[in-house]
């Protein structure tokens, strides 16, 4: 028998993969954080708006409040659909909360002129009387006249 020294590294050599898993779990939550967040970035309301060339964005102090007519009629407050009704009880508590609180009305420009003037009549029994019309702007209209 012989009593030889076993050779033993007592240094561990260095690792020289790199470990995907982290990088791939940190680009997944990414990609869920995304498709989450995607949709909420643009309004799902699609409104064909009158163009103008007079038309300059303001800006609007405190919260705004978004209203809109789409093409068949109906009454939008953000993103929710309301009726007559239900428009006049918002209306009402926006006016107790803020009687020079701005509206933003948006309507399409195939809703005829008497649903936007009902619409108008709702704001004023509220007592809200700034109303912002919205519209698009024509293209080319903000462009320098060339001399």
């Amino acid at each position: 028998m012989a009593f030889g020294r076993l050779q033993r590294n007592a240094q561990r050599e260095p690792m020289s993969d790199i470990n995907m898993t982290p990088l791939i779990d940190v680009m997944l939550v990414l990609l869920v954080i995304f498709i989450l967040t995607a949709p909420l970035m643009s309004s799902s309301l699609k409104l064909d708006l009158p163009k103008s060339d007079a038309a300059q964005p303001t800006e609007a102090e405190g919260e705004v409040v978004e209203l809109a007519i789409t093409a068949d009629g109906q009454l939008h407050w953000g993103d929710l659909v309301v009726s007559a009704p239900e428009l006049k009880t918002k209306l009402a508590r926006v006016a107790q909360r803020n009687p020079m609180q701005e509206i933003q009305l948006r309507a399409d420009k195939a809703v005829p002129y008497g649903r936007v003037a009902e619409v108008i009549g709702l704001l004023q029994s509220a007592n809200l009387s700034r109303i912002a019309f919205m519209t698009d702007a024509v293209e080319g209209a903000n462009a320098p006249a060339a001399p």
